[in-house]
C-alpha cells in the first residue's frame, strides 16, 4: 500500500505535465483556460484514493481480528488509528504538493500549494472512516467507495458557480480545496470568498468533520 501510495502522485503528475498538453494542443483548447478544473480533479483524486487504500487496508485488520487484540495490547485503538491516519496524511500531502507544482497550471504560489494540499489531504481520513463506518467487508467496503467517490462530481459542478448558489455543494469537503484553487486563478472579484475564507472555513468544516465521521466509525466496529 505504502508503495503504491509513493508511486501513484508520479503517475498523476507525468499526466498533468505531458499527456494533458499533447492532448491540448491536438484538440485545439487552451489549457490554462480550463487550470482550475485540471488541478481541482488532480488535488481531489489524491485524497479520494488515499482514503481507499487505507479503509481497505482498516477493512483488513478487522477481517483477520486486529481490533480486539489491539483493546488487550498496551496500544489504545485510537493509537492505533492514529499512526495509520498520521502516515497516510504525510503521504498524501506530499503526493498533492508534487503534483500541483509538478503540473505546473494556475500560477500557485507555494504558499498556496501547501495549504491547499494540506486542507486535501484532511479529506483522507474522512473517506476511510465513511468506507468503514458503512461496510462490514472488503465487498461492501468497496460498493461504499464507489458511491463515495461520486461525491467528487459537486465540487466541480461548483465550479460553474461564481455566486452564492455554490454552496449548495459545500457539504462536500472536496469543495473547499477546489473553490480555493478557483479564487486563486480566477481572482477574489469572481468568487464570493477570498482564498482566506475558503481555507479558513474549509478547515473548520473539514477538522469537525473528521471528529464526526472517526466518531461514527468507532461506534460502528464496537457494535
Amino acid at each position: 500500500m505504502t508503495r503504491f501510495m509513493l508511486v501513484y502522485p508520479i503517475i498523476f503528475g507525468l499526466f498533468g505535465k505531458y499527456l494533458l498538453p499533447r492532448i491540448a494542443d491536438m484538440s485545439g483548447f487552451f489549457l490554462e483556460a480550463f487550470a482550475d478544473f485540471i488541478l481541482a480533479v488532480l488535488a481531489m483524486f489524491i485524497p479520494q484514493i488515499y482514503g481507499a487504500l487505507l479503509g481497505f487496508s482498516l477493512l483488513d485488520d478487522r477481517d483477520d481480528n486486529v481490533m480486539p487484540s489491539i483493546r488487550v495490547s498496551p496500544l489504545s485503538l485510537h493509537q492505533f488509528f492514529s499512526f495509520k491516519v498520521a502516515m497516510t496524511l504525510v503521504l498524501s500531502f506530499i503526493a498533492a504538493v508534487f503534483v500541483l507544482w509538478f503540473v505546473d497550471i494556475g500560477g500557485l504560489s507555494w504558499n498556496k500549494i501547501f495549504l491547499v494540499s494540506f486542507l486535501a489531504g484532511l479529506g483522507t481520513p474522512i473517506n476511510a472512516f465513511l468506507i468503514n463506518a458503512l461496510s462490514r467487508n472488503k465487498i461492501e467496503g468497496f460498493a461504499v467507495m464507489k458511491g463515495i467517490g461520486t461525491l467528487i462530481v459537486f465540487p466541480i459542478i461548483a465550479l460553474f458557480f461564481t455566486d452564492s448558489k455554490e454552496f449548495f455543494f459545500a457539504f462536500v469537503p472536496a469543495f473547499w480545496p477546489v473553490k480555493a484553487i478557483s479564487v486563486t486563478i480566477r481572482g477574489t472579484e469572481v468568487l464570493p470568498l477570498s482564498f482566506t475564507g475558503y481555507f479558513s472555513i474549509g478547515l473548520l468544516y473539514v477538522l469537525i468533520l473528521n471528529v464526526f465521521v472517526y466518531r461514527f466509525f468507532l461506534q460502528k466496529i464496537r457494535t
